[in-house]
Protein backbone atom coordinates (compact mmCIF):
# COMPACT_ATOMS: atom_id res chain seq x y z
CA UNK A 1 0.00 0.00 0.00
CA UNK A 2 1.23 3.35 -1.00
CA UNK A 3 2.00 5.99 1.30
CA UNK A 4 -1.01 8.74 -0.59
CA UNK A 5 -3.58 5.46 -0.05
CA UNK A 6 -2.81 5.05 4.01
CA UNK A 7 -3.90 8.35 3.82
CA UNK A 8 -6.53 8.20 1.61
CA UNK A 9 -10.77 7.96 2.54
CA UNK A 10 -11.74 7.50 5.92
CA UNK A 11 -8.55 5.17 6.59
CA UNK A 12 -6.06 5.73 9.97
CA UNK A 13 -4.73 9.06 10.95
CA UNK A 14 -1.29 9.84 11.69
CA UNK A 15 0.34 10.34 14.97
CA UNK A 16 3.20 12.56 16.16
CA UNK A 17 5.20 9.28 17.07
CA UNK A 18 5.40 7.52 13.41
CA UNK A 19 8.53 6.92 11.37
CA UNK A 20 8.43 9.88 9.47
CA UNK A 21 8.54 12.12 11.91
CA UNK A 22 11.97 11.49 13.38
CA UNK A 23 12.92 11.04 9.55
CA UNK A 24 13.01 14.82 9.33
CA UNK A 25 16.25 14.97 11.44
CA UNK A 26 17.63 14.60 7.72
CA UNK A 27 17.60 18.07 7.52
CA UNK A 28 20.01 19.26 10.50
CA UNK A 29 18.55 20.48 14.16
CA UNK A 30 16.96 23.58 12.99
CA UNK A 31 15.13 22.58 9.83
CA UNK A 32 14.05 18.92 11.08
CA UNK A 33 12.10 21.05 13.82
CA UNK A 34 10.88 23.33 11.45
CA UNK A 35 9.67 20.31 9.11
CA UNK A 36 8.25 18.36 12.36
CA UNK A 37 5.88 21.14 13.56
CA UNK A 38 4.68 21.19 9.91
CA UNK A 39 3.75 17.45 9.78
CA UNK A 40 2.22 17.91 13.53
CA UNK A 41 -0.01 20.60 12.00
CA UNK A 42 -0.73 18.87 8.85
CA UNK A 43 -1.96 15.84 10.97
CA UNK A 44 -3.71 17.89 13.59
CA UNK A 45 -5.96 19.47 10.40
CA UNK A 46 -6.40 15.99 9.12
CA UNK A 47 -7.59 14.37 12.65
CA UNK A 48 -10.47 17.17 12.90
CA UNK A 49 -11.25 18.18 9.30
CA UNK A 50 -14.14 15.95 7.55
CA UNK A 51 -12.46 13.22 5.24
CA UNK A 52 -14.61 14.28 2.91
CA UNK A 53 -13.84 18.02 3.35
CA UNK A 54 -12.32 19.42 0.02
CA UNK A 55 -9.26 20.68 2.06
CA UNK A 56 -8.50 17.31 4.09
CA UNK A 57 -8.48 15.87 0.54
CA UNK A 58 -5.56 18.17 0.12
CA UNK A 59 -4.55 18.23 3.06
CA UNK A 60 -3.65 14.22 3.12
CA UNK A 61 -1.90 14.59 -0.13
CA UNK A 62 0.23 17.75 1.08
CA UNK A 63 1.14 15.26 4.36
CA UNK A 64 2.29 12.26 2.37
CA UNK A 65 4.53 14.55 0.39
CA UNK A 66 5.86 15.98 3.16
CA UNK A 67 6.29 12.86 4.65
CA UNK A 68 8.07 11.27 1.59
CA UNK A 69 10.09 14.50 1.89
CA UNK A 70 11.15 14.12 4.85
CA UNK A 71 12.51 10.47 4.14
CA UNK A 72 14.02 11.24 1.46
CA UNK A 73 15.93 14.06 3.84
CA UNK A 74 16.96 11.03 6.13
CA UNK A 75 18.29 9.02 3.27
CA UNK A 76 20.81 11.93 2.79
CA UNK A 77 19.04 13.10 -0.97
CA UNK A 78 19.46 16.59 -0.96
CA UNK A 79 22.54 18.85 -1.39
CA UNK A 80 22.04 20.79 1.09
CA UNK A 81 19.50 19.66 3.54
CA UNK A 82 19.26 22.56 5.81
CA UNK A 83 18.52 25.06 2.81
CA UNK A 84 15.74 22.09 1.37
CA UNK A 85 14.65 22.09 5.19
CA UNK A 86 14.09 25.38 5.13
CA UNK A 87 12.19 25.81 1.66
CA UNK A 88 10.30 23.04 2.79
CA UNK A 89 8.80 25.01 6.03
CA UNK A 90 8.58 28.27 3.80
CA UNK A 91 6.18 26.82 1.49
CA UNK A 92 4.33 24.92 4.14
CA UNK A 93 3.53 28.36 6.09
CA UNK A 94 1.88 29.85 3.00
CA UNK A 95 -0.39 26.39 3.16
CA UNK A 96 -1.05 26.94 6.99
CA UNK A 97 -1.58 31.23 6.51
CA UNK A 98 -4.05 30.52 3.86
CA UNK A 99 -5.58 27.99 6.38
CA UNK A 100 -6.05 30.29 9.33
CA UNK A 101 -7.11 33.48 6.83
CA UNK A 102 -10.43 31.39 6.27
CA UNK A 103 -10.67 30.05 9.63
CA UNK A 104 -10.97 33.51 10.90
CA UNK A 105 -13.08 35.19 8.31
CA UNK A 106 -10.35 36.50 6.56
CA UNK A 107 -10.27 36.68 2.55
CA UNK A 108 -7.07 33.71 1.81
CA UNK A 109 -5.08 34.37 -1.28
CA UNK A 110 -7.09 34.42 -4.30
CA UNK A 111 -5.33 31.46 -5.46
CA UNK A 112 -6.77 29.63 -2.62
CA UNK A 113 -10.38 30.63 -2.52
CA UNK A 114 -11.96 28.54 -5.10
CA UNK A 115 -10.69 25.44 -2.88
CA UNK A 116 -12.19 27.00 0.23
CA UNK A 117 -15.55 28.14 -1.37
CA UNK A 118 -16.17 24.48 -2.81
CA UNK A 119 -14.97 22.29 0.00
CA UNK A 120 -18.56 20.75 0.65
CA UNK A 121 -19.53 20.58 -2.81
CA UNK A 122 -21.21 17.48 -3.59
CA UNK A 123 -20.50 17.94 -7.27
CA UNK A 124 -17.24 18.33 -7.15
CA UNK A 125 -14.74 14.89 -7.06
CA UNK A 126 -12.11 14.29 -4.52
CA UNK A 127 -9.43 14.05 -7.60
CA UNK A 128 -10.49 17.82 -8.33
CA UNK A 129 -9.99 19.07 -4.66
CA UNK A 130 -6.31 17.56 -4.78
CA UNK A 131 -5.12 18.77 -7.77
CA UNK A 132 -6.74 22.62 -7.16
CA UNK A 133 -5.16 22.59 -3.56
CA UNK A 134 -1.71 21.23 -5.52
CA UNK A 135 -2.47 23.85 -8.40
CA UNK A 136 -2.75 26.89 -5.80
CA UNK A 137 0.06 25.87 -4.09
CA UNK A 138 2.61 25.33 -6.49
CA UNK A 139 1.27 27.55 -8.75
CA UNK A 140 1.27 30.38 -6.02
CA UNK A 141 2.85 29.76 -3.22
CA UNK A 142 5.98 27.84 -4.50
CA UNK A 143 7.54 30.95 -6.07
CA UNK A 144 7.06 33.32 -2.85
CA UNK A 145 8.38 30.62 -1.06
CA UNK A 146 11.60 30.05 -2.71
CA UNK A 147 12.19 34.29 -2.19
CA UNK A 148 11.23 33.50 1.18
CA UNK A 149 13.55 30.95 1.75
CA UNK A 150 16.57 32.71 -0.05
CA UNK A 151 16.04 36.04 2.22
CA UNK A 152 16.46 33.54 5.14
CA UNK A 153 19.35 31.82 4.47
CA UNK A 154 21.25 34.88 2.68
CA UNK A 155 21.47 33.02 -0.94
CA UNK A 156 20.24 33.22 -4.55
CA UNK A 157 17.50 31.44 -5.87
CA UNK A 158 20.25 29.25 -7.83
CA UNK A 159 22.09 28.48 -4.64
CA UNK A 160 18.25 26.03 -4.46
CA UNK A 161 17.79 25.35 -7.81
CA UNK A 162 19.16 21.46 -7.40
CA UNK A 163 16.98 20.93 -4.06
CA UNK A 164 14.36 22.40 -5.76
CA UNK A 165 14.60 19.63 -8.69
CA UNK A 166 15.22 16.91 -6.24
CA UNK A 167 11.53 17.96 -4.12
CA UNK A 168 10.28 18.33 -7.62
CA UNK A 169 10.96 14.13 -8.81
CA UNK A 170 9.33 13.49 -5.49
CA UNK A 171 6.58 15.77 -6.21
CA UNK A 172 6.38 14.17 -9.73
CA UNK A 173 6.78 10.61 -8.32
CA UNK A 174 4.09 10.75 -5.83
CA UNK A 175 1.28 12.77 -8.76
CA UNK A 176 0.46 9.12 -10.50
CA UNK A 177 -0.23 7.68 -7.49
CA UNK A 178 -2.18 10.70 -6.04
CA UNK A 179 -4.50 10.61 -9.53
CA UNK A 180 -5.12 6.45 -9.09
CA UNK A 181 -5.87 6.98 -5.37
CA UNK A 182 -8.43 9.74 -5.71
CA UNK A 183 -10.04 8.41 -9.20
CA UNK A 184 -13.48 7.21 -8.63
CA UNK A 185 -13.76 3.49 -9.61
CA UNK A 186 -11.25 0.64 -10.14
CA UNK A 187 -10.81 1.01 -13.47
CA UNK A 188 -9.60 3.96 -15.77
CA UNK A 189 -12.33 6.54 -15.99
CA UNK A 190 -14.34 6.43 -19.14
CA UNK A 191 -12.65 8.87 -22.50
CA UNK A 192 -16.82 10.37 -22.30
CA UNK A 193 -16.28 11.07 -18.29
CA UNK A 194 -15.38 14.81 -18.32
CA UNK A 195 -13.18 14.49 -15.30
CA UNK A 196 -10.93 12.69 -17.57
CA UNK A 197 -10.70 16.00 -19.65
CA UNK A 198 -10.55 17.86 -16.53
CA UNK A 199 -7.49 16.42 -15.24
CA UNK A 200 -5.32 16.21 -18.36
CA UNK A 201 -5.92 19.94 -18.64
CA UNK A 202 -3.56 20.69 -16.01
CA UNK A 203 -0.24 19.52 -15.73
CA UNK A 204 2.16 19.58 -12.35
CA UNK A 205 5.71 19.48 -14.38
CA UNK A 206 4.84 22.87 -16.24
CA UNK A 207 3.32 24.44 -12.55
CA UNK A 208 6.81 23.74 -10.79
CA UNK A 209 8.37 25.10 -14.33
CA UNK A 210 6.31 28.73 -14.02
CA UNK A 211 6.53 28.76 -9.88
CA UNK A 212 10.35 28.48 -10.88
CA UNK A 213 10.74 31.17 -13.28
CA UNK A 214 8.20 33.62 -11.01
CA UNK A 215 10.57 33.01 -8.46
CA UNK A 216 13.17 33.89 -10.59
CA UNK A 217 11.49 36.89 -11.45
CA UNK A 218 10.61 37.96 -8.39
CA UNK A 219 14.07 37.67 -6.74
CA UNK A 220 14.76 40.11 -9.78
CA UNK A 221 12.33 42.53 -8.80
CA UNK A 222 12.74 42.33 -4.75
CA UNK A 223 13.92 46.20 -4.79
CA UNK A 224 11.52 47.40 -6.84
CA UNK A 225 8.34 46.40 -4.00
CA UNK A 226 5.81 47.68 -5.94
CA UNK A 227 6.70 45.59 -9.04
CA UNK A 228 7.31 43.10 -6.99
CA UNK A 229 3.80 43.17 -5.19
CA UNK A 230 1.83 43.94 -8.71
CA UNK A 231 3.65 40.78 -10.24
CA UNK A 232 2.50 38.50 -7.33
CA UNK A 233 -1.14 39.54 -7.25
CA UNK A 234 -1.44 38.92 -10.82
CA UNK A 235 0.33 35.54 -10.68
CA UNK A 236 -2.21 34.96 -7.55
CA UNK A 237 -5.16 36.20 -9.22
CA UNK A 238 -4.51 33.79 -12.55
CA UNK A 239 -3.38 30.90 -10.16
CA UNK A 240 -7.16 31.16 -8.88
CA UNK A 241 -8.93 31.12 -12.46
CA UNK A 242 -6.91 28.07 -13.02
CA UNK A 243 -8.08 26.53 -9.36
CA UNK A 244 -11.74 27.73 -10.09
CA UNK A 245 -11.96 25.40 -13.62
CA UNK A 246 -10.18 22.71 -11.77
CA UNK A 247 -13.30 22.65 -9.30
CA UNK A 248 -15.82 22.80 -12.43
CA UNK A 249 -18.82 20.68 -10.56
CA UNK A 250 -18.89 17.79 -12.54
CA UNK A 251 -22.12 16.39 -10.77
Amino acid sequence: MTTLQQHGGNGPRHTAAEPAARSADGFGPAAAAGVAHVLARMRALDRVLPADDGVAVFNRVYLAVTEAVARRAGDGAFEDPAAAGELDVQFARRYFTAVDADATGLRPPACWRPLFQLRRHPGVRPLQFALAGINAHIGHDLALAVVDACRALDCEPPDLEGDFDRIGTILTGLEEGIRETLMPGPDLLDIADPLTHLIGSWSLEMARDGAWAAARMMWGVRRLPEVAEEFADRLDASVGVIGRCLLTPLG
